[in-house]
């Protein structure tokens, strides 16, 4: 089943309800299922499946924001703003915003996601797209402040910071370098 998305500016990309990574996961998710009914028998099996839809409950409406945000990113944002801070011809400014940007969200892969597809839609290029969700992996402000200085010395969180900082910069020039190869 394959659907045209004509809801971003300029975009007509088709999405596949069912692709070769949904049927792949599909595949694991039935495979261990099956897995741990043989294995540890009907009561288990049940006990994890009625905890994993509950999960799944739990997650879906984060999701669903996520989406809808993301969806209305490209209306809401003037794309030539978005391509002068964080374009292809950004630069490393536009790289180290995308980066920013990423350590900043304070939301899960849900949020992230979904916010980095918006704004690729809205202009933003693979390489601010890679560099900002490397940011949020990387650097992720949240769980710094929150975890790592709680139980790490502070000196350790400054230092896996500081190494940390440049790499969604490095990545992101890595994918525009090949990006700009692969187009000559």
């Amino acid at each position: 089943m394959q659907d045209k998305d004509t809801s971003a500016p300029g975009g007509s990309m088709p999405h596949k309800l069912i692709d070769g990574s949904f049927l792949f996961i599909l595949a694991i998710a039935v495979v261990s299922g099956i897995a741990v009914y043989l294995l540890k028998g009907p009561e288990t099996f049940w006990a994890i499946f009625r905890r994993d839809a509950g999960f799944a409950v739990f997650l879906l409406p984060k999701i669903l924001a996520g989406v809808l945000i993301a969806s209305a990113l490209p209306f809401l944002l003037p794309r030539e703003r978005v391509l002068r801070l964080v374009g292809p011809e950004s630069g490393v400014r536009g790289l180290a915003i995308a980066t920013a940007a990423g350590a900043i969200f304070p939301g899960g892969p849900s949020v992230t996601y979904p916010l980095t597809i918006g704004l690729m839609a809205a202009g933003a290029d693979l390489g601010a797209g890679v560099a900002l969700v490397s940011g949020w992996v990387l650097v992720g402000l949240n769980r710094t402040l929150i975890w790592e200085l709680s139980f790490l010395p502070p000196e350790f969180v400054a230092l896996r910071v500081a190494l940390s900082l440049p790499a969604p910069i490095v990545f992101g020039l890595v994918v525009r370098h090949l990006m700009a190869k692969g187009r000559a």
